[in-house]
């Protein structure tokens, strides 16, 4: 088993209005020096924005800032901008977050150049009702029954005067157009999907997902087959390009009698056509442990969403407990190999 070293608490809350309920689930992103970590901010009465902090080097916070650096300002978002993750295609930074409206959680984008001015996009994931998903994937088979389960909310058809629509998240692109075109996973509950051949994402029109799920089977990355994932599997951090393929930290969970149990996992994909798995961990790169990730807002939490690399050493940054931010580390090259010792024939 691959040895991690976990730094403990790296960001808790502060007495601050914006973040006085919790920090979690940051998206990091390093330059030189610096890693920078856009993280979600939680107010009271569950309220989410977006923080900023730098730190020097991969443990070391050296600036924070007293405000949110993004705040709702749309009807998508007005309950809240949760869980970012952010990579640079050239010379553009794009960080994707959840947009919630008290209803809807849907997969959202926002642009900058300097780290500073983010440009929102919108909603850039599908806006439809569990019943139009159902008609056009056709998922008929007895393994897809769980996407009824997690998606169909109760038959809730509307709340809050709101049409209850699919809930699509962590909508994450990968660090480099491939074969010149965008490519960005997203989750449709239990499963993690992908999107490649992207041109533009103006491309990404109500008639582009209606094909998309239309084929809806071709487009799974991957499914849960190990115990610590086998309840769902959902995006975690921007996949890194290795000389062995895309490295993919996610989290997987499982149920015990009580609760979700949500683990850091490690996945190994084909660089040039990234829905080949090359190979997957059979066990967690690591879980909850400690009192901070046992007992939280959610108890039972490491939710990955962040990693910095330093010489041969991978930092992942992840929300412990939905209430706090920590961190763990392990040797890249070390890592490969052992995913490796698990090749998809």
């Amino acid at each position: 088993m691959i040895e991690v070293k976990k730094h403990g608490i790296i960001l808790e809350q502060s007495s601050l209005d914006f973040e006085n309920e919790g920090v979690l689930n940051p998206a990091v992103i390093r330059e030189g020096d610096f890693v920078h970590m856009f993280y979600r901010a939680v107010s009271k009465s569950n309220y989410s924005s977006i923080g900023y902090c730098r730190l020097m080097g991969p443990l070391e916070v050296e600036e924070r800032m007293k405000k949110p650096l993004l705040s709702p300002e749309f009807d998508f978002e007005s309950h809240g901008m949760e869980d970012p993750r952010i990579v640079k295609i050239e010379d553009l930074y794009y960080l994707t977050y959840t947009a919630y409206d008290g209803v809807n959680a849907l997969g959202a984008l926002a642009t900058s150049k300097n780290l500073i001015d983010f440009k929102k996009l919108g909603i850039i994931v599908p806006q439809i009702e569990y019943k139009e998903f159902d008609e056009l994937t056709d998922l008929n088979e007895p393994t897809d029954e769980k996407y009824y389960r997690y998606n169909q909310h109760n038959t809730i058809l509307e709340k809050e005067g709101l049409k209850v629509l699919l809930w699509d998240k962590d909508v994450i692109f990968f660090p480099r157009k491939i074969n010149g075109k965008f490519c960005f996973l997203h989750r449709i509950k239990p499963e993690i999907q992908i999107v490649t051949g992207i041109e533009s994402l103006e491309d990404l029109t109500e008639e582009f997902w209606h094909n998309y799920l239309m084929n809806f089977k071709e487009n799974i990355l991957f499914s849960p087959s190990h115990d610590h994932e086998i309840s769902y599997a959902g995006g975690g951090c921007p996949p890194i390009e290795t000389e062995s393929g895309w490295l993919i930290i996610y989290h997987g969970v499982h149920s015990s009698s009580v609760t979700y149990i949500y683990a850091a996992c490690a996945a190994l994909f084909d660089l040039e056509s990234p829905q080949k798995e090359i190979a997957r961990l059979p066990y967690p790169l690591f879980k909850p442990e400690e009192i901070w990730e046992l007992k939280g807002d959610v108890n039972n939490v490491c939710f990955p969403t962040g990693t910095a690399v330093f010489d041969d050493t991978l930092y992942v940054y992840y929300g412990a407990a939905d209430e706090r931010i920590g961190c763990a580390s392990m040797s890249l090259s070390q890592l490969l190999k052992e995913i490796l010792l698990y090749r998809i024939n």
